[in-house]
């Protein structure tokens, strides 16, 4: 299959007449024609419904036009990115990390890998748990940063992947400070999305026995997956929450929150696709490492 086949096909999808898409990317109708029959005739599906005017997608040719949009942005991408001239003789860090990481923790580990390894250009991609795991898995990031608890498996091939323990946290339960910072029992619950690192975390046994109150899903009154978003609306007084503790350390101290229960361990974690060994990724992994021991 060619490149040009899917560049054809998304202009034709585009369009939706053979002779203004042939005139813009620069061929003959016919040929134009040939270059879409040879791609219906390699996905196995009719991609066009010729039947109707101006052409349309078949569903199948809706579906694929996804794929096909996604490819060449992801080849021409590579291509640019392969092609370039290196601007300087700084080399590119990129990371994969969880929100509330990449505020809490990130910027000053940052700090502390160029005072080892010298200047980095960075790339960081916060996002949610499972579409830092795509991407780490992908190939597109050096590494994912992470929270851990035992509670939560990490769902990367110890034959592909291995981790470092680069750091510590706390998952702290609190309110809004109160004039007699009495626990109200009545208080809701603010919780993180089911799928989400911390959501899984608040729902295991360890967190369910420690809060003061009982937690039923009817007690639920807003989900987030965002903890800083959750932060902002435990200070606006809408309930209490589980936050971490490195997001909320002025609030504790300035008493604007309270904790209400035991605090639960997080171990901070830094995976690296093991095939993945340019000389800069193994200079901050070891660096990374000997930080912490």
């Amino acid at each position: 299959m060619d490149i040009k086949w899917l560049e054809d096909f998304l202009t034709l999808s585009r369009l939706q007449n053979f002779s203004r898409a042939a005139e813009e990317r620069h061929v003959t109708q016919s040929a134009f024609s040939r270059r879409i029959q040879a791609l219906e005739t390699w996905v196995g599906v009719p991609l066009l419904d010729r039947t109707r005017f101006p052409i349309t997608l078949t569903s199948e040719g809706r579906r694929f036009r996804e794929t096909a949009e996604e490819t060449v942005r992801h080849l021409l991408h590579t291509r640019a990115a392969l092609m370039a001239k290196p601007k300087s003789d700084v080399p590119t860090l990129s990371v994969t990390a969880l929100h509330t990481l990449s505020i809490t923790f990130f910027p000053q580990w940052l700090l502390k890998i160029e005072r080892a390894v010298g200047k980095c250009n960075s790339k960081l991609l916060p996002d949610d748990f499972y579409k830092c795991i795509s991407a780490i898995v992908d190939g597109y990031y050096d590494f994912f940063l992470t929270f851990y608890h035992e509670s939560v498996p990490i769902p990367l091939s110890h034959t592909q992947f291995s981790y470092s323990i680069i750091g510590k946290d706390f998952l702290v339960p609190v309110n809004k400070s109160t004039n007699t910072n009495k626990i109200d029992l009545n208080n809701p619950l603010l919780t993180y999305s089911s799928n989400s690192f911390l959501g899984q975390v608040c729902q295991c046994p360890e967190a369910q026995s420690i809060l003061p109150y009982e937690t039923s899903t009817s007690r639920h009154v807003n989900e987030n997956a965002m903890a800083d978003g959750i932060r902002q609306m435990v200070l606006a007084g809408h309930g209490c929450a589980w936050l971490p503790k490195s997001l909320i350390e002025q609030d504790l101290k300035a008493n604007a929150l309270i904790p209400i229960g035991k605090e639960i361990p997080l171990d901070i974690r830094l995976y690296r696709k093991i095939e993945h060994t340019r000389p800069i990724v193994d200079q901050i992994w070891q660096a990374s490492r000997q930080m912490f021991l």
